[in-house]
């Protein structure tokens, strides 16, 4: 029988791939991250399924979209009875953890547990930056404690310690979970004074005013300086300058505190990496760095991400294993979270189950995609009126060239949903990405895109069909 591979699977929290130099970043370096995917493959078209915490973390996991696990919104947790990958490759004799985020309830019927991992330290919630507290692997849901230091080093040097203490004769699936760099990107000692002396590029659409598309991004409360706080700024200055003023101070404040905070996750990667070179088995090891979503890196004068723009909708994804893939290959193949998971189970050498709705991505990493490969990908964010930053919900679809989507503007009732005082129209964009890569102007109503509107409204009911969801009953076009 073939050795079978270990996975080291490293999630972060809100990590765009454009603030990471293996992408090309034009505001970051990150030489540890680098390593992976100068060793591996970096893949260009890796989109999440729906940008927020716990439903992307959902799919990844179990391999199925959102209306099929459950998990649509940051209010409705995983039941941990689900079949997850982990869960999966345990019972074949894998040793599994999970360490760092979790963020899919924390009641014990959602809580890591027996049927999937062997050993578990999550953080409750979003989880803290410093001395933060974790719940452990125990009865009735686990025993939470504090543990003093830095998130960030203490995620890793609980990864390293079950590396350590592997059954050497057994692979190992570990699942190795940053908080950072979601919000409120707290730094550490080592990088509290880095950018301090210099201006961070701005992004080309830092001032947008949000003409020419719907109303939802014109509503959205996610404005870089407006709609942040006295602990993203350090202060209150929101009543002091006019709003584009304010925005230029502030991207400088938020950008340079969340680069902080990554310069730590690269720095603490590379001693995973060592250890793995140190130990001798680089080569037996899948290494994946990936984020849950992306995020507004002050892209259209925003932060966060819940939209399906481009910035919060494209995920970094590098992968190496050396026995698998070249070392430099780039892909361009339309992958989702969906598909991590059956990925990771076919280079085990075991099956996913038929329920799993993703395919197997690495015969197109290889440069073998399939004739019947994907040339769409499936959207939807539910959390309609979301209280903090009143996004309207939306669903759609990406090809390589277009972007369809459709703001249907209810929230079903759903946990962490809010309806308008009167019903919402339902609004339309398409955004033609060759010619507006920076998606300034939604062609959906010029004549000349007539076809390719009726077009990819066919494909978007027919993906839907595809993975079992349901058009919104007000959406008769």
């Amino acid at each position: 029988m073939p050795k079978r591979p270990n996975i080291i699977f490293i999630l972060t929290d809100d990590h765009a791939a454009h603030a990471m130099s293996c992408y090309g970043s034009r505001i970051n370096r990150t030489p540890q991250l680098d390593r992976i995917a100068a060793g591996g493959a970096r893949l260009n078209n890796c989109f999440c399924t729906n940008s927020i915490c716990t439903p992307s973390r959902a799919a990844i996991l179990t391999g199925t979209y959102n209306h099929v696990n459950g998990a649509t919104t940051l209010h409705t947790p995983l039941d941990n009875r689900i079949p997850t990958f982990p869960g999966l490759l345990r019972e074949q004799g894998y040793q599994t953890a999970v360490y760092g985020k979790w963020h899919l309830g924390e009641r014990a019927e959602n809580c890591p547990n027996d049927a999937h991992f062997d050993d578990w330290a999550v953080l409750p919630g979003q989880g803290k930056y410093h001395n933060p507290e974790f719940i452990f692997k125990g009865p009735d849901g686990g025993t939470e404690r504090v543990v003093p230091g830095y998130v960030t080093d203490l995620i890793t040097d609980m990864s390293l310690d079950f590396i350590k203490g592997r059954d050497k004769e057994k692979p190992f699936c570990l699942l190795y979970h940053h908080k950072a760099p979601h919000r409120e990107w707290e730094s550490d000692e080592k990088h509290a004074a880095m950018y301090l002396d210099e201006d961070i590029p701005e992004p080309e659409t830092l001032y947008d005013t949000y003409e020419n598309r719907s109303s939802a991004a014109k509503n959205a409360k996610m404005r870089v300086g407006t709609h942040m706080n006295r602990t993203d700024l350090d202060c209150e200055i929101q009543d002091k300058l006019p709003e584009m003023e304010l925005r230029k101070w502030a991207y400088q404040k938020y950008i340079k505190k969340y680069l902080r905070v990554v310069a730590s996750i690269d720095d603490n990667v590379g001693r995973v990496l060592d250890y793995l070179d140190e130990e001798g088995i680089a080569d037996d090891t899948i290494v994946i760095y990936t984020s849950d979503q992306g995020f507004f890196l002050g892209d259209h004068g925003w932060y966060d991400k819940r939209f399906m723009y481009e910035e919060s909708l494209r995920m970094p994804f590098i992968m190496r294993y050396p026995r698998a893939i070249e070392p430099g290959t780039v892909n361009d193949s339309i992958v989702t979270n969906v598909d991590f998971a059956p990925t990771l189970l076919n280079l085990c050498g075991l099956e996913a189950p038929e329920d799993f709705q993703g395919r197997d991505f690495l015969p197109a990493i290889r440069g073998r995609e399939p004739e019947d490969w994907p040339e769409s990908m499936y959207y939807r964010y539910w959390m309609d009126g979301d209280h903090v930053h009143n996004t309207r919900a939306h669903y759609g679809i990406r090809t390589k060239r277009y972007k369809l989507i459709c703001y249907y503007n209810d929230g079903f009732d759903l946990p962490g949903t809010s309806k308008p005082a009167e019903p919402l129209p339902i609004e339309w964009e398409l955004f033609d990405l060759e010619k507006d890569p920076c998606e300034m102007k939604s062609v959906y109503s010029d004549p000349e895109y007539a076809e390719t509107v009726k077009r990819l409204k066919a494909e978007l009911y027919r993906k839907q069909a595809e993975v079992g969801d349901e058009r919104y009953p007000g959406d008769t076009d």
